[in-house]
């Protein structure tokens, strides 16, 4: 047990190296409720594991992120989304000095409230909804209720203001809008989620015929490269030079270090973005698969709202809000899931 003991008490003395601005696990704000520590495992270690051998993590391999239903065997899953933003979160983070399970766990946890059928399911649960829908509250209400039967995970502050804090507005990349993370590590998976859906999805979309790389803007080409890993390289590396002083090993204190990036990349990253949307996303929801989508998530809302004695047990008991239960039931599903379940109930 001293030997087991010691193992997490190196890990939190290691901590001590990281950046002055990093998270320190053992100075986590803490839990919802009260545990005693792991022998082995720093906080965020544990919340990392917990969020991976979670349910709602495994159902992420089949919920779409841009392309519904594809045919291919290469397209980006909610699941392959999640663990690149991984990759290059704790890219970013370990060249930064911060605290790399942290951004691990918050990057893993950041898309477990995500509905299926992308950002579709999202629009049409936010439209039906008399309370509104966003993923992150959702992931959040993932973590903190809906698993483990009603206890949730049990995260510490810190990953549950990452996962609540991450998502965006449809404005620019650091932009009005940005909104604040309370952590670095935080903005570290926030900016990371940017680098990697944008360049996924451009692979995603040559990959089913919408666009080619010709197609791509010239002037972002130019600032970020022609090619996948050129791209994701120029971003990163250019995250890091501009973060610099949120490392530490410049030995100057600096008043609340950010993330950013440099003007040129920073608007390179925008115009492909916005190219995006003009090119891909607005059209995919125009898509017959999209309008498929939008009639599966009303259908199932419609029904167990008015067949509420039709949902799982264990929705009923997570609120006494009938359509709160609803949401939670269909954010859940995969893709696979609700229109399984539909069919059934169309015969």
């Amino acid at each position: 047990m001293i030997r087991q003991l010691n193992i997490r008490q190196l890990s939190e003395e290691r901590e001590e190296s990281l950046s002055p601005y990093a998270v320190k696990s053992k100075l986590s704000q803490g839990r919802l409720r009260y545990e005693e520590l792991c022998p082995i495992r720093t906080a965020f270690q544990r919340d990392r594991d917990r969020i991976i051998h979670c349910k709602a993590f495994r159902r992420l391999k089949h919920k779409t992120q841009v392309f519904i239903a594809p045919l291919g065997d290469h397209y980006v899953t909610r699941l392959t989304h999640t663990l690149e933003v991984s990759q290059i979160a704790r890219t970013i983070s370990r060249a930064l000095n911060l605290n790399e399970d942290l951004t691990e766990a918050i990057a893993l946890g950041h898309d477990l409230g995500h509905t299926p059928f992308g950002h579709v399911g999202e629009d049409v649960l936010n439209e039906l909804y008399h309370q509104g829908f966003r993923h992150n509250e959702q992931s959040l209400r993932v973590v903190d209720l809906l698993e483990n039967e009603g206890q949730g995970l049990n995260l510490n502050w810190e990953v549950r203001d990452g996962i609540l804090n991450h998502s965006k507005s449809r404005g620019d990349i650091l932009g009005e809008g940005w909104g604040k993370v309370n952590t670095l590590e935080g903005e570290v998976c926030k900016i990371a989620d940017i680098v990697a859906y944008i360049n996924h999805d451009i692979g995603d979309a040559i990959r089913a015929g919408i666009i080619t790389e010709r197609d791509l803007p010239l002037s972002a080409v130019k600032s970020l490269g022609i090619s996948h890993s050129q791209r994701i390289n120029t971003m990163v590396s250019d995250i890091i030079d501009n973060s610099w002083a949120a490392s530490g090993y410049d030995r100057i204190i600096v008043d609340n270090p950010t993330i950013n990036m440099s003007p040129q990349i920073l608007e390179a990253a925008n115009v492909l973005r916005e190219f995006l949307f003009e090119r891909v996303y607005n059209v995919q929801s125009a898509q017959e698969e999209a309008k498929r989508a939008r009639e599966v998530i009303c259908r199932l809302y419609q029904h167990f709202t008015e067949h509420e004695d039709k949902l799982p047990p264990e929705y009923r008991a997570y609120s006494d809000d009938t359509e709160r239960r609803v949401v939670d039931y269909i954010a859940g599903m995969t893709d696979q899931y609700a229109l399984r379940l539909v069919e059934k109930l169309e015969r």
